[in-house]
């Protein structure tokens, strides 16, 4: 039987893994500036299966606002263009056969405040996954008092402690937003 400890650990670990998904998730949002998070997990159609881009390729960043990708397999060049103009984007790839370059275009102020207003959603979704996380750790401890493995004095010392836990992993997610917004809204 799992006691208090290993309970408020594997919460804190399940928080964890929110933060960090978020922080991908973050991370595909376009800024002004080019990153190889845009399109490292991009689905290519590569002959026929569904494969990410960064498994096909190299993905470089040789300026601040420029993109290149170098498939291994140059046959795989047209399909990975496709796989870019239909992502939601809006980057247009310039193909020479044999690399695939992406200019970076400098966003709009309409589309920046878009950007800042994903970052939030994004960010309230994480906020919801820690609170049902919290919500699932919170009847995992009800369950040990009620089966008598815990007193209630362990109980809420154990609630606090959990919301301690969860504040925290707020507070991360809130520091992830406020940064990326800087990002989104730097000119």
């Amino acid at each position: 039987m799992p006691d208090v400890e290993e309970v408020l650990l594997e919460i804190d670990e399940r928080m964890d893994r929110s933060v960090d998904a978020l922080v991908r998730d973050l991370n595909t949002i376009r800024t002004g500036r080019a990153n190889p998070a845009l399109v490292d997990s991009m689905m290519v159609d590569y002959y026929g299966a569904p494969t990410p881009l960064n498994q096909i390729s190299s993905i470089s960043v040789p300026e601040p606002r420029l993109l290149v990708i170098q498939p291994w397999d140059k046959q795989s060049i047209g399909s990975i263009e496709r796989s870019i103009l239909t992502s939601d984007l809006g980057l247009m790839p310039n193909s020479d056969g044999t690399v695939i370059r992406i200019v970076i275009p400098a966003l709009t102020e309409e589309r920046r405040r878009d950007l800042v207003r994903l970052v939030g959603k994004r960010v309230e979704e994480g906020n919801v996954a820690v609170r049902n996380i919290r919500r699932d750790g919170l009847a995992a401890l009800r369950t040990m008092e009620k089966n008598k493995e815990i007193s209630r004095d362990e109980m809420h010392s154990s609630q606090d402690d959990l919301q301690e836990i969860t504040d925290s992993h707020t507070e991360k997610m809130q520091a992830l937003a406020k940064q990326k917004e800087a990002e989104v809204m730097e000119v």
